[in-house]
């Protein structure tokens, strides 16, 4: 998909435009091989800075080419049809061209775009090149923390269900909710080497409060992957203290069935021995003879649950 937007000097409103021209914002997402080659034959850079961006697994990155500089970011990404915050993340391209285009490309839709679509960014132009750069990267970074804070409602809420259920399913949520923290703490290690070459102003010129606002980035980044570490800790804390009442659970169990096959030994035991086929004296003739075993029975099971109870496995 290709669009092509522009902000406009005097209205300073962002607008969708139909050609490709000077200062304007092309944004690709899974584009085609017409739009690749429409945007190669317009602003002149190298086919391979676009087709690289096409590959899920991109590693973040800052590649100067002849004619443009390439800045790629993980941008976290939720993922569809699921009913819980479950992310991934995936890479975003900024290519920055010497002849004044910028160009986002990005296998998947994002939504760190959207304010800028929307005219929601403060001071946005798409003239000014590094402005918008360094724009992006804040915005993704207050998006990392968005995330989080959702990601952390979901620990919360399967804190709570955790405590009254041992279904797998919720074992499987937890490990979901892992593998989003996971992602969130590499790629974010991995941009903020990007933001700290970026800092030196050797890659890309900074001009009136670009060090300010790329300091803000730097500082949103680090405190997003400091987040995602604390969650992580939390996340593996809960796991294994739910191992361990899962484990507990079941030695209490175990106790209990080991302690009840005792005490329901005992009327096994006592029938048995005088079900044999020896001289049982006058206990054989007694009229009362049932309701005497029973009596017994019971009477030595109570006494084996007293002592199993006082010994606390009962």
């Amino acid at each position: 998909m290709l669009k092509i937007y522009k902000t406009s000097p005097v209205e300073k409103k962002i607008k969708k435009c139909k050609k490709i021209t000077t200062d304007c914002w092309i944004d690709l997402t899974t584009p085609t091989k017409d739009e690749i080659a429409k945007v190669i034959a317009k602003t002149q850079i190298d086919e391979d800075l676009i087709l690289k961006m096409l590959d899920d697994e991109e590693l973040p990155r800052i590649e100067q080419s002849q004619n443009a500089t390439l800045v790629v970011i993980d941008t976290p990404y939720l993922k569809e049809g699921i009913d819980n915050h479950k992310y991934k993340t995936y890479p975003l391209g900024i290519i920055i061209t010497k002849n004044n285009y910028v160009i986002t490309v990005s296998p998947k839709k994002t939504t760190v775009l959207d304010s800028f679509k929307q005219g929601k960014i403060k001071d946005f132009r798409t003239a000014k090149k590094t402005r918008f750069l360094i724009q992006i990267l804040i915005n993704t970074s207050s998006y990392y923390l968005r995330a989080l804070k959702n990601v952390n409602k979901d620990i919360e809420e399967k804190e709570k269900v955790l405590k009254k259920s041992t279904e797998n399913k919720d074992l499987i949520d937890l490990l979901e909710i892992e593998k989003t923290l996971v992602y969130f703490i590499t790629s974010l290690k991995a941009n903020d080497l990007v933001l700290e070459k970026l800092s030196k102003g050797i890659i890309l010129p900074l001009f009136d409060n670009d060090a300010d606002l790329l300091e803000d980035a730097i500082i949103e980044n680090k405190q997003a992957f400091e987040m995602s570490n604390i969650y992580k800790d939390i996340l593996s804390s809960i796991t294994d203290t739910y191992a361990t009442i899962v484990s507990n659970n079941l030695n209490i169990i175990m106790k209990f069935l080991a302690g009840a096959t005792i005490v329901l030994s005992i009327p096994t035991m006592i029938s048995s021995f005088l079900g044999m086929n020896v001289p049982l004296g006058s206990i054989s003739t007694n009229t009362n003879a049932f309701p005497i075993l029973i009596i017994t029975s019971f009477v030595f099971s109570l006494i084996i649950a007293l002592i199993l109870r006082k010994k606390n496995m009962l």
